[in-house]
């Protein structure tokens, strides 16, 4: 029996492949199927069993390409209405799976088809339990997903308090807890940075496992959630209802443009421009009204956070070679409309003699002095309430990125906005969209809030009522 977890860390998601015997099932895969196919060659193995814990909304699964091109079955737990051929099994059911079997088990809560699946090795012993979003290490699920469930979110965390106690928490301290997700998830609060761990672990460290009744539980659980991502709701709907193949996703993507090309095609089909480079090179010159979203950076969420229709046309403006990567990336959120890629990058955009735009910055000492003597200086912390929350600038208001386009019509393009989020990554965001709408005087300060602390020249506050423009 072979147990491997496939992590992805932009994502932080958690996929899983299981061997035995010559048989594989893969456990909450990623949009591309390829590299779970070529782990299964690699051990001569058929995959019999895609298993999907749930709808997730935080990423496109990639079951139904999977299926289609291996014939392994989908199977998700009691209550699922897929819209497409998959095997819904029954709570406690067994499935085979060469030598060893899976049980199992109907976890509702984080949603209500939320299933785990128990693995019982060679000898019959229960080996690990793979619970998706049930129970992660040093949290649960958040219990507000639920894809158009009459349920409220207080009896959503009730289902899944039951579930815990009725079907995982009965389980030995010797099992190995197999989550969907690690740090960095916005499908829980308080992830550790480790992605497994066993259950006797988790009874005595898991803050959601200390509760002692269920309103305990509840109140433990729904305090301090925050909105999800936009696109959440829509990934779980392509989840449950279907998705185009990411293979057409990657060749309508995956097209060369010219200079010439790229440009009508931006004109013409009223696509987006998305600038992957790195900040500070996005920063030095970049197509006029491109979007800067890195793809070292968390790309994948933040496109999902910031762009709110799926069906939006995109353009890509990136380091060559590096194309494939940011359409597979894409459509792992959903964003299946990439139409081209500007062929030899922003390069051949300079060689063409075409306009080029930049975005000003200012390094940390040189803001510093400016702040202190100028009190009409706009100036914003555009990271989450949360880490403005826990230490901040005094004096600096709050003006989270994620939440930019609800709160847009707050800012003024007749003003001088200077920008700073932790290290840069998300100011750079946030100026190229100013910038694309018409706010001509935006500042990047260079590296963020670790640099303006570093240079220990600001004042501080920590843990008070933040000012906040939200």
């Amino acid at each position: 029996m072979k147990v491997e977890q496939i992590y992805t860390g932009c994502l932080a998601e958690a996929a899983y492949y299981i061997e035995s015997d010559g048989e594989a099932a893969i456990i909450d895969p990623l949009r591309e199927s390829a590299p779970y196919i070529e782990r299964a060659k690699k051990d001569n193995a058929k995959i019999k069993y895609v298993l999907e814990t749930h709808f997730h909304a935080d990423f496109v699964s990639g079951h139904i390409d999977l299926s289609n091109k291996t014939g392994a079955t989908i199977v998700f737990g009691p209550t699922a209405e897929p819209g497409y051929a998959a095997h819904i099994a029954e709570d406690g059911e067994i499935l085979t799976l060469g030598n060893v079997k899976i049980k199992v088990l109907h976890t509702p809560g984080h949603t209500m088809e939320s299933t785990s699946f128990l693995l019982i090795d060679e000898n019959g012993v229960e080996n690990g339990v793979f619970t998706g979003d049930a129970l992660f290490i040093g949290d649960v699920g958040r219990p507000d997903l639920a894809v158009k469930s009459d349920l409220s979110q207080e009896d959503l965390a009730g289902h899944l308090y039951d579930s815990l106690q009725n079907k995982i928490l009965p389980l030995p301290d010797s099992v190995i807890i197999y989550p969907g997700h690690g740090a960095g998830s916005a499908c829980g609060k308080n992830m550790s940075k480790e992605t497994t761990d066993t259950l006797g672990n988790q009874r005595k460290f898991n803050y959601a496992l200390q509760a002692n009744t269920k309103e305990e539980f509840v109140e433990s659980v729904l305090d301090g959630l925050v909105a999800p991502p936009q696109y959440f709701p829509k990934n779980a709907v392509m989840n449950k209802m279907g998705y185009q193949s990411i293979d057409e996703v990657l060749e309508r993507g995956l097209q060369a443009l010219s200079p010439e090309a790229f440009e009508a095609a931006a004109e013409e089909t009223e696509a987006l421009m998305l600038d992957l480079r790195d900040p500070d090179k996005f920063a030095t010159g970049f197509i006029p009204n491109s979007i800067n979203i890195g793809l070292d950076g968390t790309f994948a969420t933040w496109v999902g956070t910031l762009i709110p229709d799926l069906q939006q046309k995109i353009l890509l403006i990136a380091e060559p070679g590096t194309e494939e990567e940011a359409v597979t990336r894409l459509s792992r959120v959903g964003y299946d409309h990439t139409i081209g890629f500007l062929d030899g990058g922003i390069d051949s955009w300079k060689k063409s003699g075409k306009d080029i735009d930049s975005i000003e910055t200012i390094d940390a000492n040189d803001f510093a002095k400016l702040f202190y003597s100028n009190e009409n200086l706009d100036v914003l912390d555009i990271r989450r309430k949360s880490e403005y929350d826990s230490e901040h600038i005094i004096g600096i208001e709050n003006f989270p990125l994620d939440f930019i386009n609800q709160h847009m019509a707050e800012l003024k393009n007749n003003k001088k906005y200077y920008l700073h989020c932790a290290g840069g990554y998300r100011s750079m965001i946030m100026a190229s969209i100013l910038k694309s709408r018409g706010f001509d005087e935006v500042v990047n300060i260079n590296g963020g809030f670790a640099a303006l602390k570093g240079t220990n020249k600001f004042d501080l506050t920590q843990y008070v009522e933040p000012k906040t423009m939200l």
